[in-house]
């Protein structure tokens, strides 16, 4: 079993800046993807951005230039540097991991951490 926790959330204004961090602990091995995820009310879960072992970095279109996703295998931590926040980012944003074990892929998600963005 893996264990996701999530920092850093909070309520800033248009254009303000939040550091999103996840570490993970528990039964950690064979770990291909760690990334974020968000979902706003009404919406589905989408993807913000992830990043494989070998460095494969992929991002929504609506957040390219302003979220960098950065990850440290040793550690098995992941974070995400959310810049120019916008209203639209307003979501609960999760957690992600992804272990590629023999019977199958499994997926974790943090609790998840709010993120508000408001005048």
């Amino acid at each position: 079993q893996v264990q996701l926790v999530e920092s850093g959330g909070g309520l800033v204004q248009p254009g303000g800046s939040l550091r999103l961090s996840c570490a993970a602990s528990g039964s950690i091995f064979a770990i291909n993807v760690m990334g974020w995820y968000r979902q706003a009310p009404g919406n589905q879960r989408e993807l913000v951005a992830t990043r494989t072992n070998g460095g494969f970095t992929n991002y929504a279109d609506s957040v390219k230039g302003r979220f960098t996703i950065s990850r440290d295998n040793n550690k098995n931590t992941v974070s995400l540097q959310m810049n120019s926040l916008k209203p639209e980012d307003t979501a609960v944003y999760y957690c992600n991991l992804e272990q590629d074990r023999l019977a199958g892929r499994r997926d974790y998600w943090g609790q998840g951490t709010q993120v508000t963005v408001s005048s």
